[in-house]
């Protein structure tokens, strides 16, 4: 592992059509359970599984990755939701079988096998070589909502949530998501995966010459022991088999740390800095906003 350099988030015109896709989602979400949902996309304040900020900002962080140019390639056995409007949920308990390249993670902190990580409060990420670790931190508050780590020319932004005992939050996450983005004229297709049900986006943005593009988007939903832990992809790994399992053995080698504690569920689990062990500050639950950027840490070795 190598240095850390912090930079503040930049605000970007295009806060983009995937800050909007968690805002609605949230709020959907938010007005079927009673929770009060926080519009605040700029300041990036609440924090919760389907809230704005995660995909849109994530996209963001991928400068190369421009509208139409990036196609999410199909899954490796062949099988692939049609994406030309809304999508079901149909096959949503297939998979494509857990690959040799995996971990047997994400891992609970009780059950993590010995390796040197990044400690980073609720999540503990391993050390490898030429990773980039971009730190998400909310400007309001000063809080870490999540944590994005760069291989190459790929992305992946990740947040780990409390969950209930008695049931995981993918299903009704993934559902909401896909809802948002069909409400904004986006195409969304469920597809098994790695992991299990993954949910593909392609969502409109207006491009520098005045036309729609479509910038493409994977989300991966992981229900663990009383958490919830959400990936979204972006870059090329959406395109190139050997990123994307480079990604999926990073995500299959994290260590959610849930902690004792109540909590809400949906609510984000505490993250910090590296080498930092702040008491645990948490963020309220609202709809889950997840990728709300800030300041960023680069390079890692």
């Amino acid at each position: 592992m190598g240095l850390f350099s912090r930079k503040k988030r930049q605000d970007v015109d295009a806060v983009d059509a995937h800050e909007d896709i968690e805002k609605n989602a949230a709020a959907d979400g938010a007005a079927a359970d009673g929770t009060a949902a926080d519009g605040t996309a700029d300041d990036g304040a609440s924090t919760a599984v389907g809230d704005e900020g995660s995909a849109a900002d994530v996209v963001q962080a991928s400068p190369e990755q421009e509208a139409d140019e990036q196609e999410v390639g199909a899954p490796s056995d062949g099988t692939a939701d049609e994406a030309s409007g809304e999508t079901g949920d149909a096959g949503a308990e297939e998979t494509t079988g857990r690959g040799d390249h995996l971990a047997e993670g994400p891992f609970d902190e009780s059950d993590a096998p010995e390796e040197d990580r990044i400690d980073l409060g609720g999540l503990q990420v391993p050390t490898i070589d030429g990773m980039e670790l971009r730190m998400e931190v909310d400007q309001r508050t000063s809080a870490v909502t999540g944590a994005n780590l760069v291989i190459g020319g790929s992305s992946v932004q990740v947040q780990a949530f409390a969950a209930p005992k008695s049931r995981g939050l993918w299903d009704d996450v993934r559902t909401s998501l896909r809802d948002s983005v069909v409400k904004q004229g986006g195409t969304a297709e469920t597809r098994p995966g790695a992991f299990g049900t993954e949910l593909i986006t392609r969502l409109p943005v207006k491009r520098a010459d005045g036309r729609t593009g479509y910038r493409p988007a994977r989300f991966i939903g992981i229900d663990g022991r009383r958490w919830f832990l959400r990936a979204i992809l972006t870059g090329k790994a959406l395109s190139d088999a050997e990123q994307a399992r480079a990604i999926e053995t990073v995500i299959s080698r994290l260590v959610v740390v849930r902690g004792g504690e109540a909590m809400a569920p949906q609510e984000l689990i505490p993250l910090n800095l590296p080498g930092q062990r702040p008491g645990l500050n948490q963020i309220g639950a609202s709809s889950l906003d997840p990728l709300a950027r800030g300041p960023e840490i680069t390079q890692i070795g």
